[in-house]
């Protein structure tokens, strides 16, 4: 029995590899081509299609994420949703301390002393009193101006400290002593007394009732001044119980006129330094009382 080519089984597979078949057939190349391509393409929808599950399914996962952080997942509210009054208020100050806070004093501060007390009167200026501590030192400096210190005198005679009215209105108004310094410069000189009373009231109505003036103090290099008769320019002032006086002039023994400006330098001079001096030394007592412990 005759089957034909292909015997009973059918024709004879076809060799891919491009040999010809025991028949000597040669295969079909365009059919080949074809099947190869068919392939290829459904190779690469298949890549396409997993990753775009990948992708939507990654998608899905963040998703769910963020309906999970924001609210239930349930269709709740959201905290992004709630009033500003129903947040947490934040935290007050704390009321309950067991420190307690500072406390002040309804005292009202007593004012400083005043300077001026304790030269007013003698209960309180009770500070150490010499020439050494109302002049003290070799010279004196005032300005670019130097004089050199002369002879100094304490006494309680006070009459004996002065010429002509003075020390009697002295006398009648209770002086209690007179220290004098005097002080050089060039050719000048100027004896400056300090007459001190037990208040102020008194060294202000001896300073109103002043005539005369202060007798010069020479001595230790200095040659009399301003002694008899010879014109000298003199001045009389006062700071609470205190009155100071000067008498100044040339150690040569001239009269002194308006022009000579030197005479009245070396007098301002040593005025002043007199007046400061004595406030000196009621601010040192008002600052040393104000330091002062309290006594119970």
């Amino acid at each position: 029995m005759s089957f034909g080519q292909g015997g009973p089984y059918g024709p004879p597979p076809q060799d891919p590899f491009g040999s010809r078949d025991p028949q000597g057939q040669t295969p079909d190349w365009a059919a080949l081509a074809d099947a190869s391509a068919q392939r290829a393409r459904r190779r690469r929808w298949m890549l396409i299609g997993g990753g775009a599950l990948a992708t939507a399914a990654v998608a899905a996962i963040v998703a769910t994420a963020v309906v999970t952080m924001n609210g239930d997942g349930g269709g709740g509210e959201r905290a992004s949703d709630k009033n500003s009054s129903d947040l947490p208020a934040p935290p007050g100050p704390a009321t309950d301390s067991a420190d307690p806070g500072p406390s002040f004093s309804d005292a009202v501060p007593l004012p400083p002393p005043n300077p001026k007390d304790f030269i007013s009167t003698e209960d309180k200026d009770t500070a150490p009193l010499s020439a050494d501590t109302l002049f003290p030192g070799p010279k004196l400096t005032m300005g670019d101006r130097v004089y050199a210190k002369g002879p100094t005198n304490r006494t309680t005679n006070c009459a004996g400290a002065t010429q002509g009215a003075l020390g009697s209105i002295l006398a009648a108004n209770t002086c209690d002593q007179v220290i004098r310094a005097t002080y050089t410069r060039g050719g000048t000189a100027v004896t400056v007394g300090v007459a001190v009373f037990s208040t102020e009231t008194q060294a202000l109505k001896a300073k109103k009732e002043a005539s005369g003036g202060l007798a010069s103090l020479s001595g230790s290099g200095v040659p009399t001044f301003c002694r008899g008769g010879t014109i000298c320019r003199k001045t009389t002032n006062s700071v609470g119980r205190y009155v100071y006086f000067t008498v100044g002039g040339f150690t040569n023994g001239k009269d002194v006129v308006k022009g000579d400006q030197e005479v009245f330098d070396t007098g301002d001079d040593v005025a002043e330094f007199t007046f400061l001096q004595i406030r000196r030394r009621g601010e040192a007592q008002a600052s040393a009382a104000a330091t002062a412990p309290v006594e119970d």
